[in-house]
């Protein structure tokens, strides 16, 4: 199993920003690939933002140019910085580790391992 231990939510204001953090074990932090998914209430979960073994990164349309997505090797954690935020973004935001040496998709199917998440909520 790959423990994921998603922090870093909360509650901000239109355009403000939060960074996300994910703690992964040694072995899932360097051997698999990293991704970023929401869930709002009602709504299927997406993915917005994944980052491979290389460090080939790739972001969903709807959060391109306002989220960065990187990893913090010190700390073997999955970051996502999130600027500019709507209350479209209000959702569960979820870390998710898939292993392959090609970079994934943002499908969900496609992960096999999650975090609990961590709850983000923006006013308007």
């Amino acid at each position: 199993q790959a423990p994921l231990v998603e922090s870093g939510g909360g509650s901000v204001q239109a355009g403000g920003s939060l960074r996300l953090s994910c703690v992964a074990s040694a072995n899932t932090y360097s051997s698999y690939c990293l991704g970023w998914f929401r869930q709002a209430p009602g709504e299927e979960r997406e993915g917005i933002a994944f980052i491979d073994r290389d460090g080939y990164v790739n972001y969903a349309e709807s959060v391109k140019g306002r989220f960065a997505i990187s990893k913090d090797d010190a700390k073997n954690t999955l970051l996502l910085q999130m600027n500019s935020l709507k209350p479209e973004d209000t959702a569960m935001y979820y870390c998710a580790a898939v292993y392959k040496w090609t970079p994934p998709t943002l499908f969900t199917y496609e992960y096999d391992y999650w975090g609990q998440g961590t709850q983000v909520t923006v006013a308007s």
